[in-house]
């Protein structure tokens, strides 16, 4: 069944405007009657479609329930900016694994440093498209956020409201993920680094914000292989897979 995005919905009266108009009735070319899905704040709206006109589509409201696929947590991945390739698969495929949000962070041993303004102005919105879609294809209920780039400093603020953040760290002396307690949490924070990981005076200083740090092991795995790892894991251990 398709399913569309809206940031707010009204029960009695709803519509569809836009380019999602404009794919129903051009690119899908749906009829009256038939079924889509709308998604607002992680509740499905199952509707048919009243009528079409040019530009809009009326819906009737058929059931509403919260979406089946959105976790109970939500999970922040900050993933250190890999080359744009690799981040554009590991945008795609965290959300397709329940990811809330992705914040791209500057550090210092990031091989690719894209310019900000350009980053801002370019590559974010084709990012966000990304998610959107994988939102979509997966059945999500929300459309997960891809933010601005961020400092590494910048980004430890941002883990004072989470209930818990935890960093995958190559070097020995980390825990199992299965040692992290993940008991009664509804907010992860989870770091992965890019192609040359963290250096020693980051993750101290994660560390000292009271992160975990999370060893996965002998084999080395690819900063795109490691967040799609770490959240399938997290997912599994909080039962939401």
């Amino acid at each position: 069944m398709p399913r569309f995005f809206t940031n707010e919905i009204d029960e009695s009266n709803i519509v569809l405007t836009g380019s999602d108009a404009n794919h129903i009735g051009r690119s899908l070319r749906m009829k009256a009657g038939e079924a889509v899905t709308v998604c607002c704040n992680g509740v499905d709206y199952n509707c048919t479609i009243g009528s079409i006109t040019a530009d809009s589509v009326y819906l009737d409201l058929v059931d509403k329930h919260r979406c089946a696929a959105e976790p109970n947590i939500e999970v922040t991945l900050f993933q250190a900016v890999p080359k744009l390739d690799k981040l554009e698969y590991i945008i795609q495929k965290s959300v397709e694994l329940g990811v809330s949000r992705i914040v791209p962070v500057l550090t210092r041993r990031c091989v690719s440093r894209p310019d900000e303004k350009d980053f801002e102005k370019k590559k974010l919105p084709r990012l966000n498209r990304i998610a959107e879609e994988a939102a979509k294809q997966s059945g999500r209920g929300v459309i997960p956020q891809v933010t601005s780039m961020v400092s590494f400093r910048q980004s430890l603020d941002m883990t004072g409201g989470l209930d818990r953040t935890v960093l995958l760290y190559e070097e020995k002396g980390g825990v199992s993920f299965g040692d992290v307690d993940l008991s009664g949490i509804r907010t992860v924070g989870l770091y992965i680094g890019s192609e040359g990981g963290f250096d020693s005076e980051e993750a101290e200083a994660l560390t000292e914000r009271g992160a975990s740090r999370v060893w996965l092991g002998q084999r080395i795995l690819r900063c795109e292989t490691a967040p799609i790892t770490a959240l399938s894991i997290l997912m599994f251990l909080t039962n939401n897979m």
